[in-house]
């Protein structure tokens, strides 16, 4: 169900002077409805003359449930000039598609088939519900060990074609025509998709770019001062001479050394300084990887996590077999609901804060998460820490607000506000603990240590912690019982199977039989997961396969 929308023209959302809490339920008005105080820092404000509005008998604005803001936990905010970069009114976002033209992708047949696709699929772009067709803008670029940018202006007969030789120091070749509405230069796109498979049908060249196809991308973007999305189609080692240039180092030797964890990190660091340019730039990266052996994916998917955007991988790719799965993870990413040139960031009532953020973000500084793009099969985690007591009958609040452009080019502002109960009771506290949601933070939390420390300290790291959690239990809130009998918590029967899942994870077990690309994937899958999923990826359903 879509949110309620709030709009208060020029003057924009009214937010606490102190804290920059935006307005929502916690806020308590008084002294007749003119001021009201911030629950969030206590900070009395004055009500804007346009929102005033009288209390009824109870202390409660009359018009209080006419309001979302003031009435529901979540909603939009439409955000003003101030809100957006330059402060200039964003254009819709565009989606730029990347195919890798070598060899392999030709000769097996996979460029045909995703040419053949998009032609169904443009006309699926994401849209306002209100608007007859998308705003988004379509570009193409091909591929190998050059740049091909496609101009596919609807006065032209027929696409042309630009080639960019020099990877080193890459730029877009031509603005107008590259970027363009589909509806407008249907005829044409369609021409040029039918061409690509037939123009490189001849070639010989299995040397592919990758840094410089993302670098281009993102220059194409930021000249059209839009945001967007790069799917790109790629399918080895990024061998050639170029920015991004990766070797082979899969190294077997390493598995349980103290240098493991190298397996994990960026090879180059080109790539994450591409990564935060993107970030900076409103530029999503979408990677759909078609290996046959070793492509490196802690390096080459380093800016899809950075940047909010998918990995998906299909190992030996073969067309009848593998067409199915690839084409619905296309659709279903084409046509889902995005948010562009996202920024995220938490607030909390006194007592608490948010130390900690998980997930497909990046983060320049402690408190502002940032997105290039933010879609419904993201989560972040947070851990938050208590900087002094918390009250017991006030609670503790939390507000989410994400910035961000919609679809149409709209910039918007989504918050979510929750209240929690807190207890004095550590009974109570393992009464209503969420164990779906301990093994979300766990292995999130597993997953980034990784990168800085020893596989076998991050597993013992995590027994500890499961263990000090159960042990505290036992000690103050458990009836006593025999040394040798296992007392667990009604809420947390399950954790310790959880936990065992996680610690035998091949991400934190590596054993010669499992690619490290593998190992890499799964740590990336399950950084930018929910819940639900991280529940389901750990402790998978069995199904009774003879009864089906």
């Amino acid at each position: 169900t879509p949110l309620y929308v709030v709009n208060h023209g020029e003057t924009g959302p009214i937010r606490c002077n102190r804290c920059k809490a935006y307005m929502c339920p916690f806020m308590q008005f008084i002294e007749g409805g003119r001021r009201y105080q911030c629950g969030f820092c206590n900070c009395v404000n004055d009500v804007p003359p346009f929102f005033f509005q009288h209390l009824d008998h109870i202390g409660r604005r009359v018009d209080h449930y006419e309001r979302p803001e003031l009435s529901l936990g979540s909603y939009e905010y439409i955000a003003t000039l101030d809100y957006c970069r330059n402060n200039k009114p964003p254009k819709p976002p565009a989606y730029i598609f990347m195919i890798d033209v070598s060899y392999r992708n030709i000769n097996s047949g996979l460029v045909k088939l995703i040419c053949e696709e998009l032609k169904t699929l443009l006309d699926k772009l994401p849209r306002e519900e209100q608007e007859e067709s998308s705003s988004i803008q379509v570009g193409f670029v091909t591929y190998n060990k050059v740049l091909h940018f496609f101009n596919v202006k609807s006065s032209l007969a027929q696409p042309q074609m630009m080639v960019v030789s020099d990877v080193g120091e890459v730029f877009v070749p031509l603005l107008d025509g590259f970027l363009v509405n589909f509806q407008e230069s249907r005829s044409v796109v369609i021409n040029l998709l039918d061409q690509i498979p037939e123009m490189f049908a001849d070639t010989n060249e299995s040397e592919t770019i990758f840094a410089p196809v993302i670098q281009a991308g993102m220059e194409a973007l930021k000249a059209a001062e839009c945001a967007g999305k790069l799917f790109i189609f790629h399918s080895s080692l990024p061998t050639a001479e170029a920015p991004g240039k990766l070797r082979n180092r899969d190294d077997k030797k390493l598995l349980n050394t103290d240098k493991e964890k190298t397996l994990f990190q960026p090879q180059v660091n080109s790539y994450e300084s591409l990564a935060r340019d993107c970030v900076a730039n409103g530029c999503c990266v979408n990677l759909f990887l078609f290996p046959n052996q070793y492509v490196d994916i802690a390096s080459m998917g380093l800016v899809t996590l950075y940047t909010g955007g998918t990995l998906y991988k299909y190992n030996n790719f073969q067309l009848d077999a593998d067409s199915p799965r690839f084409l619905s993870d296309l659709r279903k990413d084409i046509e889902k609901k995005t948010g562009f040139d996202a920024i995220m960031r938490v607030r909390t009532s006194t007592g608490f804060r948010a130390t900690d953020f998980f997930g497909a973000i990046y983060m320049n500084n402690t408190t502002d998460v940032e997105m290039a793009a933010v879609d419904c099969d993201k989560a972040v985690t947070v851990e938050f820490k208590h900087d002094d007591k918390l009250n017991e009958d006030t609670g503790a609040l939390i507000q989410c607000a994400v910035l961000y452009t919609s679809i149409s080019g709209q910039r918007r502002l989504r918050i979510h506000n929750i209240g929690l109960n807190c207890s004095s009771q550590l009974a109570d506290v393992y009464k209503s603990c969420e164990t779906d949601a301990l093994i979300n933070f766990f292995a999130k939390s597993a997953f980034k240590a990784i990168l800085s420390q020893p596989l076998k300290m991050v597993r013992e790291m995590l027994m500890n912690q499961t263990a000090h959690m159960l042990a505290c239990y036992r000690k103050n809130c458990a009836s006593p019982s025999a040394v040798s009998q296992l007392v667990l918590p009604d809420a947390m029967k399950v954790l310790p199977v959880y936990m065992n899942c996680l610690s035998k994870s091949c991400v934190l077990v590596g054993r010669p039989e499992i690619p490290t690309d593998e190992r890499a994937y799964h740590r990336q899958l399950v950084t930018s997961m929910g819940v639900a999923d991280t529940q389901l990826f750990f402790y998978p359903q069995l199904l009774p396969v003879v009864s089906m």
